[in-house]
């Protein structure tokens, strides 16, 4: 996704060169992502060209803004606990 927002469309050989993966492998990750609708392929004959969906990344970053409040939130309960256990610590 980084090389992606960096290149713009990209062939698929190209985004699976630099990795020690084979290209079928890379493939089947870039299914995945097309699936969830991060990435849109767009194939001229043979070459197939990936782009970052924008649409996609705005679901994702709203999605994960939810649940990042929902980590401050647990962590600030978890933050609280230690702090207890240290006063309880402290006066044993």
């Amino acid at each position: 996704m980084e090389r992606l927002s960096a290149r713009g469309e990209s062939r698929v050989t190209a985004l699976a060169k630099p990795f020690r993966i084979s290209l079928p492998a890379v493939s089947r990750h870039l299914h995945v992502l097309e699936r969830v609708r991060l990435i849109q392929r767009r194939r001229q004959g043979r070459i197939h060209f990936i782009r970052i969906r924008a649409a996609g990344l705005k679901a994702a970053q709203r999605w994960l803004l939810r649940c990042a409040a929902e980590w401050d939130a647990r962590f600030d309960v978890l933050d609280k606990l230690l702090a207890e256990e240290a006063r309880k610590d402290r006066r044993r």
